[in-house]
């Protein structure tokens, strides 16, 4: 690959530095582009993908392992996110978009409000609850960019795309401690229709209804 110009993968998923994210690689173009991040254990860029094309700020994602490889050279692959980035400028020379990038990290800083961090937290338990998953490890809490490790199941692609784009760790956890009580009060209105809809909102079933 050239040197300089980071492969781009647009997806409709917004990654962050330290998450998971399998992928199933099928497209001709994505089969030429990871077996050369393979060959080259190299980094390729995830980026959000909308319709006004791909969005300027991404994650780069290396190959942690392949899960499985199929006869026609598609692949299951699981990655790992690293270092976030800004695209100058794209590229379409390939047969698979490259961009030239600029690095970037968080700014230094104050370091984020004990309180701020103790209300993000809280939501991500509660938002985990209703799913049937654990809390947050201790462990998990001393992490620099706990923001990153909160926001994994926020589901809301431009809001995750902020969290990814924000140089401030202290405002990444302002943003989720304001965010979460009111996904919370959605997600528990969900919950609630379905635990009425199979008694048809009156305490029995809907059968014989028309």
């Amino acid at each position: 690959m050239q040197q300089g110009l980071l492969p781009l993968f647009p997806l409709q998923v917004v990654l962050f530095p330290g998450a998971e994210l399998p992928l199933h690689i099928f497209e001709e173009r994505y089969k030429e582009m990871i077996g050369e991040v393979l060959k080259e254990r190299q980094e390729f860029g995830v980026v959000l993908a909308n319709e006004k094309g791909v969005v300027n700020t991404g994650c780069t994602a290396t190959v942690d392992r392949v899960l499985k490889r199929y006869d026609d050279g598609r692949m299951d692959i699981l990655t790992l996110g690293r270092r976030r980035f800004e695209i100058l400028l794209l590229n379409n020379e390939r047969n698979f978009l490259r961009g030239a990038v600029d690095f970037f990290d968080d700014d230094k800083g104050e370091p984020p409000a004990p309180e701020i961090q103790q209300r993000a937290i809280a939501g991500y338990n509660e938002l985990q609850a209703l799913a049937s998953q654990g809390p947050l490890g201790d462990s998990d809490a001393q992490n620099p960019q706990l923001s990153f490790r909160l926001a994994q199941p926020v589901p809301d692609l431009g809001f995750r795309q902020i969290l990814l784009a924000t140089r401030s760790e202290a405002e990444r956890l302002r943003h989720l401690a304001e965010y979460f009580p009111t996904y919370l009060m959605r997600q528990r209105r969900v919950q609630h229709v379905k635990d009425v809809a199979p008694r048809n909102g009156h305490g029995r079933t809907g059968e014989g209804s028309e």
